[in-house]
């Protein structure tokens, strides 16, 4: 997004400098197509001669309504991007604000639009809408359809104070449902400008009219050179057409009924290699000539060379392919508002870009997509409301929340939620049997039930969700041999009655469903060794898998795991950092393992390096809430180490410091209570203990790890 000094303070206005730039062009980079194309036709208009030197409320008429700045542009090789972007804005004579509902949301824009206003007058702020509604945000129930940022909204005094009047900005609208591409466009110069609109059309009319003219007499004076040709051309172009018409049948096939045969096969390089070829066919086409129907391919085949990036680990790549395809579903779904496969095409891509910003910690960012995500999903099954897919969407859009609503770690809230995705999973499964689609989906929607389930405490309730759950895989497995995405599936099961079964103190149980999963993970690297998503999971069942060989009493067993599961981190990490999980919470269980593990093998020294090691990276974890946790656990793993080794005093101060860190007034997993159970006991605070103790009781929670007397 465009950005600005972040220490920038609140000020008055100051000496204005040298105007250099024409306008300031501040938007959210989710709108740089609309960008690109404003900016080029800003500065490729030209002024009418007549208009030249005119003085008007904007001042003298310009020739050129250049330059226009951008930062993408002339911030490239910035030291300072922050200074640089300041300097801009004082240095511009207008701001134009691409409004959108993703610009409402942006903080940078925000502050870009308040630091003009401080500079200059409200007056040269001009707003270019792009989708969503002004002042939209009044009615607390379509806030999330607004488009103006709030400092657009707000009016300026003379000393560059936000008040609270509301501000009316001078708008163009570029939808088609407002003043269109081209009228949007001369409105802004006639702000700009400080003309009337009327004049500013009329002129450029006129210049359009005289260049038609000119257009016409040249096509008159070629008409009989070019009939000469029309036979041999139309011959030309009805084969061009058909051969089109068979690649696009081909490609359709290629980005259709061939993906859906790949995909449950785990066959990434082919997937990818159809992704490339027809991106490649629609790349050497002339995309002002592509269909509707070619132009909606093309943003499929960048969507699934997206898909398979992601899965790779490359998650830049992957923003990258989501993001451009998106800006082209985008402009699909506003041509056609009605037209529900428009929406569910760029509806994909939105899930996606909401999915990266969510796996790289960004929640906020997520759950707007989650929620427009939601939004498109409503608006799909209001078009066609006995179209299957479309519910499926919206089960799809639930998940998502209740994914979220768990991150943010209100449990029952998710449980909730994932009860009702449960519910529209059953219904269409019992409607459409034979539909496999329907069936996984309602494996996953029990899947997800089950988590939250295990995460109030619910053993029993979560355990029959997980069996149930594998019960029907093991039947789709049956009929759809090969389909690797149901040994996935299965493999987290399993994973998920290893812990269920460990928590109720049956640890044979939980070591028998290990292994089940362990054999399930040598399985399926085999048949894709490069899949990050099936390393990821494996990664996390070998460290269970370690935890509970060492609960065993089998610390050899639990090294070999443990190792394994810290070497798959490590190359996950080093496939690309921005991933959290991958470079704080695989690597935080790694050292919380090995600390463990040196622990039981009596060697405090190492036992207290590699604690020492879980805290800094327990200390780089963004989210407040999970970064106090991981503090207090590697903290209390570290005053157990220094208590073996013998350094009793300062073992008592990493326990302090362990009981400073934990977060409270938060919903807590049954594991973190025993853990906090540990800790006052450790201090020696066993009242504090006791209510904690009656709850995990209550919960049948008994975990070899935890002695709960």
């Amino acid at each position: 997004m465009p950005r600005i000094a972040r220490h920038a303070p609140l000020r008055v206005r100051q000496a204005k400098p040298h105007l250099r730039y024409m306008a300031f062009l501040s938007y959210s980079h989710d709108d740089e197509a609309d960008a690109s194309w404003l900016h080029e036709s800003l500065e490729n208009f030209r002024v009418p001669p007549r208009l030249i030197g005119q003085l008007t409320d904007m001042g003298p008429v310009p020739k050129r309504l250049t330059p226009i700045f951008r930062d993408r542009h002339e911030l490239a090789a910035a030291a300072d991007l922050g200074e640089e972007i300041e300097e801009a804005i004082a240095a511009s004579r207008f701001l134009i604000v691409l409004c959108s509902k993703t610009a409402a949301q942006s903080h940078w824009i925000n502050e870009e639009i308040a630091l003009f206003k401080r500079l200059h007058q409200d007056e040269r702020v001009l707003a270019v809408i792009l989708d969503g509604e002004p002042f939209a945000s009044d009615d607390p129930d379509r806030a999330g359809d607004e488009c103006f940022p709030q400092a657009l909204r707000t009016r300026f005094d003379s000393r560059g104070r936000p008040t609270t009047q509301r501000a009316e900005p001078l708008a163009a609208d570029l939808r088609d449902s407002g003043d269109g591409r081209r009228m949007g466009l001369l409105k802004t110069i006639a702000g700009m400008l400080g003309v009337g609109l009327d004049e500013l059309a009329q002129r450029e009319a006129h210049r359009r009219h005289k260049r038609m003219m000119i257009l016409t007499a040249a096509s008159v004076a070629g008409m009989l050179f070019t009939s000469g040709l029309a036979y041999t051309a139309i011959q030309a172009r009805d084969e061009a057409r058909d051969q089109r018409r068979e690649a696009d049948k081909l490609l359709s096939f290629m980005l259709g009924d061939l993906r859906e045969k790949l995909e449950p096969i785990g066959r990434l390089d082919v997937l990818d290699s159809v992704g490339a070829k027809a991106l490649a066919y629609y790349e050497s086409q002339d995309k002002s000539g592509l269909s509707d129907e070619a132009l909606a391919q093309r943003s499929r085949a960048l969507t699934l060379m997206g898909e398979m990036a992601f899965t790779r680990g490359d998650l830049d790549g992957a923003l990258r392919r989501y993001r451009e395809a998106m800006a082209s579903t985008g402009e699909a779904a506003h041509r056609f508002p009605d037209n529900p496969q428009s929406l569910f095409d760029h509806a994909q891509n939105v899930f996606w870009v909401a999915y990266v910003d969510f796996r790289r910690g960004d929640s906020d960012k997520a759950v707007g997509g989650f929620r427009e995500y939601r939004r498109l999903a409503d608006r799909m099954i209001a078009l066609a409301p006995g179209n299957a897919d479309y519910r499926m969407e919206r089960i799809y859009a639930d998940t998502n929340l209740g994914t979220v609503l768990a991150s943010q770690r209100r449990f029952g809230e998710a449980a909730e939620v994932y009860q009702q995705s449960l519910d529209r999973s059953e219904d269409l499964a019992a409607k459409f049997p034979g539909n496999l689609d329907y069936q996984r989906h309602l494996a996953e929607a029990l899947a997800w039930l089950a988590q939250a389930r295990e995460d109030v405490g619910q053993f029993d309730e979560a355990i029959a969700h997980r069996q149930r759950e594998i019960g029907l895989l093991d039947r789709l497995w049956a009929t759809n041999k090969g389909d690797t995405t149901l040994k996935k599936k299965e493999l987290a099961a399993r994973r998920s009655l290893a812990r269920l079964h460990a928590s109720q103190g049956q640890l044979d149980k939980a070591l028998e469903d290990s292994r089940a999963a362990s054999s399930l993970l040598e399985f399926l690297t085999k048949v894709e060794p490069a899949n990050t998503d099936w390393l990821q999971i494996g990664a996390a069942s070998n460290f269970e898998r370690a935890s509970l060989e060492l609960a065993a009493n089998r610390p050899g067993d639990a090294r070999m795991w443990g190792e394994a599961a810290c070497d798959t981190a490590q190359k996950l990490a080093a496939r690309d950092r921005s991933v959290t999980l991958w470079r704080i919470g695989l690597n935080l269980d790694c050292q919380q393992t090995r600390a463990r593990i040196a622990m039981r093998a009596g060697v405090p020294a190492d036992a207290i390096r590699y604690s020492q090691q879980a805290l800094a990276l327990a200390r780089t974890e963004k989210d407040a809430i999970s970064r106090g946790f991981e503090i207090a656990y590697a903290e209390m793993l570290l005053g157990d180490a220094l208590s073996r080794d013998g350094q009793s005093d300062a073992a008592h101060g990493a326990y302090l410091r362990a009981f400073q860190a934990w977060p409270s007034k938060v919903e807590e997993k049954p594991e973190e209570l025993a853990r906090q159970v540990m800790l006052f006991r450790r201090l020696g605070r066993q009242s504090d203990a006791a209510p904690l103790v009656e709850r995990l009781k209550a919960m049948g929670y008994r975990h070899p790890d935890f002695r709960m007397q």
